[in-house]
């Protein structure tokens, strides 16, 4: 497995040259794809070598515990660290997911349990604003539909990263297991005798495509307009300013209001169309190789239920991993490290098992 780190090198270093020239820069895209690899490859090359290095420690520590048998435990300690290693570095030569740099478009719908459903959907959409600002990434609410009690019947924003983000910390990288069907337990708001309510929203995300990834025929496209509608806002109610895209070939519909001219909500449609045309075109390539993703990737069937907010207890379950924690307050507040560390977890379990 290791043989293969040799080649990488060679990779890596020409990267390293190519991005010391500045003509390359002229060409966003292509700096880009390249600094994103650079980034992918130095964990490994730097694994390696320390890897290499320790095995090189060894054999030095057992030629001196020949005459010095105090060395014969140094030995011992770095053949442990150089297990340690092995392991690091075999995790980092399994392949990854090639989204796991992307940026997303995350959506959120209403779904079992009216406006306390609705209510419940604005809770996660603050709870992954939060945790994106934690981790420094950028958020734009794309298109919403709110309701009178400020809940959300449904809602996409985009999520991005600040430059390139290092190796599994990207955006997609880190939320991809957030996608299917959240269920929360609590007294609603609505609720006037204090009885506990089950409800649920769903979630689904999805790698934002480049255009350069899916071409959109414009003949393969409906678009209607209509009036907004909504609470609040002067334009609402009184411009054909809405837009609803219907792609003829995959009857995938695309609708948004929230800017105030047409030309924008199409564009915004435009957007989340090709996010979700990326999303059912590597699904079917999945179903084809009857392959299922190795990185855990829902969905999103509305009837699996992935994850518990109990709020009597505090309480935030992971069906998936059986993660378990009582600080739901502080996740619903962004605090999403652990619940998400459970799932990277054990994908990587599931990486390391596959690639044998």
């Amino acid at each position: 497995m290791f043989e293969a780190v040799e080649e990488l090198i060679g990779e890596h270093a020409d990267l390293e040259r190519r991005l010391a020239d500045p003509a390359i820069h002229a060409d966003q895209a292509t700096a880009r794809r390249l600094s994103r690899r650079y980034a992918e490859l130095t964990p490994v090359i730097t694994a390696y070598r320390a890897w290499r290095r320790c095995g090189e420690d060894i054999d030095a520590a057992r030629e001196l515990a020949v005459e010095d048998p105090e060395f014969a435990a140094e030995v011992k300690e770095l053949s442990a660290r150089r297990e340690e290693l092995t392991d690091e570095l075999r995790l980092l030569l399994v392949p990854r997911d090639p989204n796991d740099d992307k940026d997303v478009i995350l959506e959120i719908k209403a779904g079992e349990g009216g406006e306390e459903s609705a209510l419940f959907a604005g809770d996660l959409l603050r709870m992954y604003l939060r945790y994106a600002e934690r981790l420094g990434w950028q958020t734009e609410i794309i298109d919403g539909n709110e309701t009178g009690l400020g809940g959300y019947k449904d809602v996409s924003v985009a999520v991005k990263t600040r430059g390139t983000p290092a190796p599994g910390q990207g955006v997609w990288a880190r939320l991809k297991f957030e996608g299917g069907v959240h269920r929360v337990q609590r007294v609603p708001a609505t609720e006037s005798q204090g009885r506990i309510h089950t409800s649920a929203a769903g979630v689904l995300v999805m790698p934002e495509a480049e255009d350069v990834e899916v071409e959109i025929n414009a003949a393969d496209l409906r678009v209607d307009v209509y009036r907004s509608s909504g609470p609040g806002g002067q334009s609402v109610n009184t411009t054909d300013s809405a837009v609803r895209i219907t792609h003829l070939p995959t009857g995938i519909v695309v609708s948004c209001q929230n800017e105030k001219s047409q030309l924008q909500n199409k564009e915004q449609a435009l957007r989340i169309l090709r996010a979700r045309l990326l999303a059912a075109a590597q699904e079917e390539a999945d179903r084809e190789a009857s392959d299922a993703r190795r990185s855990q990737v829902r969905t999103v069937d509305r009837s699996e239920r992935v994850r518990t907010y109990n709020f009597p207890e505090n309480r935030i379950s992971d069906h998936r991993v059986g993660f378990k924690a009582y600080n739901l307050d502080q996740v619903l507040d962004g605090d999403l490290d652990a619940v998400i560390q459970a799932c990277l977890d054990a994908d990587s379990a599931a990486r390391l098992a596959a690639a044998g």
